[in-house]
């Protein structure tokens, strides 16, 4: 069975170029001021059709909170106690950014080197190619409830899904959701991902005087906004790199796989004596410990500052939390550090402008047994657990909705792929492995 399944997604290969080619070139940016809304009504448009065609005989768009679509549908097993499987992707992409900074066409699928170059060709559109072709693969022999959400909304981080979720239970609700937008440790390396960060995103504003004054008359004694954030972000992080924030664990380690220092040097474009930052090992910094980014900072421009003291200055700071770290432990720990560090008297005013909770998978029911065995057998190795510095605010979402169920993350994003950034790939054995390895899951699985 294991070989006839992999024959014949081998054989649907030339359909799956074709289809991801006109999936592709559908340009569905949910930014209504960078792209026509109704590019976002294409392609789930688009994704409806697909999956009808596969026996979703009550497919449909439903609109969410945000005004975005979702695409949802079942198909039901001859088998009424069969367990049922949700299967997640989205179809929504990042903007192209940098026009002039890709190599081929954003929005036209192209093949270079083996890899197939475009905007969503990984995040997420090639996940729903895996999708259609693992069921396509399987045909009628399809033991499980299977149950279809493919959102519009999930680069722009607007949260439809996540309100819509909770108030339709019942149409989603599953015993196993597969939630396709992560990826392997690298190409032919199979990985699930049981862990995702959580994140707090503030701006800090800091005002020493009421108005700009002259640096040769009153520079020295008196307070400088733009250099007490200097200083209050330099406490953020130690000699080495380490996040600081007082009050959070910085020395918790990770225990899944390992991520080879080598291989994040090259995945990070890092140049050749440029250090890897912190006290813990790769793993530990990505995927056990807080993580502090400055995103951004208000303050005069070099070009037409002038000789004053600068009077208020503000920054954007991005903070990553391992699982075990809730989002208000860390705004707390945030904010008071931050107040705390302030120099001179200066006041300090901390914005909070998004959270969201980490996300730890449970790893002991029958669906991991199912989805780590298909996936030894698909890629002929074994499969690893994973870490992701990213937060998926729906994963979460998903456990307190069904906490019954296992979630399983995979995908065919890998650090190659480049997602978010320009010159975005897919390695379309990934896409022919993974769709070989979902289709095994789907028999083992009922077995199970």
């Amino acid at each position: 069975m294991t070989d006839d399944l992999r024959a014949r997604v081998s054989e649907l290969m030339p359909r799956v170029r074709g289809e991801l080619a006109d999936l592709v070139a559908i340009p569905s940016v949910a930014d209504p001021r960078q792209f026509p809304p109704e590019e976002c009504a294409r392609a789930a448009k688009w994704v409806v059709e697909a999956f009808r065609e596969l026996g979703f005989d009550d497919i449909g768009l439903h609109e969410t909170a945000d005004g975005s679509n979702a695409v949802v549908g079942s198909r039901a097993a001859t088998d009424p106690d069969a367990p049922t499987v949700l299967l997640y992707a989205h179809y929504d992409v990042q903007p192209p950014l940098d026009d002039d900074a890709w190599r081929t066409p954003p929005f036209e699928l192209t093949e270079v080197d083996g890899r197939w170059f475009g905007r969503g060709a990984a995040d997420c559109k090639g996940n729903i190619l895996m999708h259609l072709t693992a069921l396509r693969a399987l045909g009628d022999d399809v033991p499980v409830h299977l149950k279809l959400v493919v959102e519009g909304s999930e680069e722009q981080g607007t949260g439809g899904l996540e309100d819509f979720v909770p108030r339709h239970a019942d149409l989603l609700r599953a015993d196993t959701i597969l939630v396709c937008d992560t990826g392997n440790a690298a190409v032919g390396a199979p990985a699930v991902t049981v862990s995702l960060r959580g994140m707090v995103n503030v701006v800090v504003h800091v005002e020493a005087l009421p108005t700009e004054l002259h640096s040769g008359m009153f520079g020295g004694p008196t307070p400088d906004g733009l250099a007490a954030l200097v200083q209050m972000l330099a406490s953020l992080r130690d000699a080495g790199g380490n996040t600081t924030v007082t009050g959070l664990d910085h020395a918790q380690t990770w225990e899944g796989a390992p991520y080879d220092p080598a291989s994040f040097r090259s995945d990070a474009l890092l140049a050749e004596g440029e250090s890897l930052l912190g006290s813990g090992s790769v793993s530990d910094m990505l995927w056990a410990r807080p993580a502090l980014t400055i995103l951004g900072i208000d303050c005069p421009p070099v070009v037409g500052s002038t000789a004053a003291i600068v009077p208020r200055a503000s920054a954007r700071l991005n903070l990553r939390i391992p699982p075990g770290t809730g989002p208000e432990e860390a705004l707390a720990a945030l904010t008071d550090h931050l107040t705390t560090a302030a120099p001179w008297g200066v006041t300090v005013t901390v914005e909070t402008e998004a959270t969201g909770s980490p996300f730890r998978a449970a790893t002991d029911g029958p669906a991991y047994d199912a989805m780590l065995g298909a996936m030894r057998d698909a890629y002929g190795v074994g499969a690893v657990l994973l870490g992701q510095g990213g937060s998926i605010p729906l994963c979460n979402v998903f456990a307190d909705t069904y906490p019954g169920a296992e979630i399983v993350l995979m995908g065919v994003e890998e650090p190659l792929a480049l997602i978010h950034a320009p010159n975005e790939s897919v390695d379309p054995g990934e896409i022919e492995r993974l769709a070989t390895a979902e289709a095994m899951f789907l028999q083992r699985y009922r077995r199970s």
